[in-house]
């Protein structure tokens, strides 16, 4: 693992990134690999570790077919690419909880008395909370492992199109999701570039910070 990012600068990964919607439609990247990228990208930092990023792997052509009517105008990204990845954020994501502080104390990354503590709060507090925060966390930590993915499918030497135009309302059902428990996030197309696409500008640091 890390070892398409550990042979590449960092700093050309994030500058090299770029928004790419035509792919050459005869590229496939294998399971394996999209597997492998997705565990990176999973190292991505989460409230209190409890991961709710889900992702469902669109890459067959029935698969793509079900879902060309529901992404709008984003119809070539969903042709062209390798895969499309549907992002969702799993609002009962701490129904995980005692399995990931459990294999924390077993391979010795936590004291079991850290591990009571955490879970006590975590398992007295989650469940409780009101639908529209759980959704608005499990969004938040979503987005950070999607853009943790672009960068490492960046190095692994791929091409990413993150996507919010796609009917909201309809993903989930459509790909047998809950849809009161999985909230969409994004959808990302991967795939080798078949035309590049445009650098794009920035505001100045200066314009984007308060120094106080």
């Amino acid at each position: 693992m890390f070892n398409h990012i550990q042979n590449n600068d960092f700093a050309s990964i994030v500058k090299g990134r770029r928004s790419v919607r035509h792919y050459d439609e005869n590229f496939k990247i294998s399971k394996e690999e999209l597997n492998e990228m997705i565990s990176e990208a999973s190292l991505a930092p989460s409230s209190a570790n409890m991961q709710p990023w889900r992702v469902v792997v669109v890459d067959t052509p029935e698969g793509k077919e079900k879902l060309r009517p529901l992404v709008r105008f984003n119809t070539v990204q969903n042709d062209t690419s390798s895969a499309m990845l549907l992002i969702f954020g799993d609002t009962e994501s701490y129904l995980y909880a005692e399995e990931i502080y459990n294999t924390a104390v077993e391979e010795g990354k936590m004291p079991a008395e850290v591990r009571d503590r955490q879970l006590g709060t975590i398992l007295s507090m989650y469940p409780t909370l009101p639908k529209e925060l759980k959704i608005e966390v499990a969004k938040i930590d979503s987005s950070l492992f999607a853009m943790q993915l672009m960068l490492v499918a960046r190095a692994h030497g791929y091409d990413t199109n993150p996507m919010a135009g796609f009917e909201v309302d309809q993903v989930a059902k459509a790909f047998d999701l809950d849809e009161e428990r999985y909230a969409p996030v994004m959808i990302i197309s991967i795939g080798k570039a078949k035309e590049e696409g445009h650098e794009s500008v920035r505001l100045s640091s200066d314009k984007i910070t308060f120094w106080r």
